[in-house]
């Protein structure tokens, strides 16, 4: 993997471990869909998740805004559930608001977009899923004795 995408577990970790506010790119009311599971699955282990997707005006009862930076709100990480060629996009918006972490889900690939994002600040972690790893790392509130 390319010297600027984020691959040290201890590394993801903190990404993690620091967070509190996570957009969801691509986020979906369907309940089958991964993204809409994984935005539960984050909810559920404390964080502050913004659905982002232009299509709705909520998902599981939040607040949907059309992009990262309409949020208006400082995100710690842009979780992408988009396919890799609307990735650029996604990445200047990510920028534009501030992010720390663009984060794009397993499956998701755009090296020129991950190298935009990360000369220009961010934390770049690709071809991952958050819900997996978070619970390789971290590990499930609802698994916690």
């Amino acid at each position: 993997m390319s010297t600027f995408i984020t691959d040290e577990e201890a590394e993801i970790r903190k990404i993690l471990v620091d967070a509190r506010v996570i957009a969801v790119v691509g986020a979906s009311e369907s309940p089958f869909r991964d993204s809409n599971m994984i935005m539960r699955y984050l909810i559920e282990q404390g964080y502050d998740v913004v659905p982002v997707n232009p299509k709705y005006e909520k998902v599981l009862d939040r607040q949907c805004f059309p992009t990262v930076k309409s949020t208006n709100r400082q995100v710690d990480i842009v979780n992408v559930f988009r396919r890799s060629e609307y990735v650029e996009e996604v990445a200047h918006d990510a920028i534009a608001s501030k992010a720390g972490t663009l984060w794009l889900q397993l499956g998701v690939k755009d090296e020129d977009a991950a190298r935009y994002a990360a000369n220009n600040g961010a934390k770049v972690v690709m071809d991952r899923c958050i819900m997996v790893e978070h619970r390789r790392l971290i590990g499930s509130r609802n698994n916690r004795a």
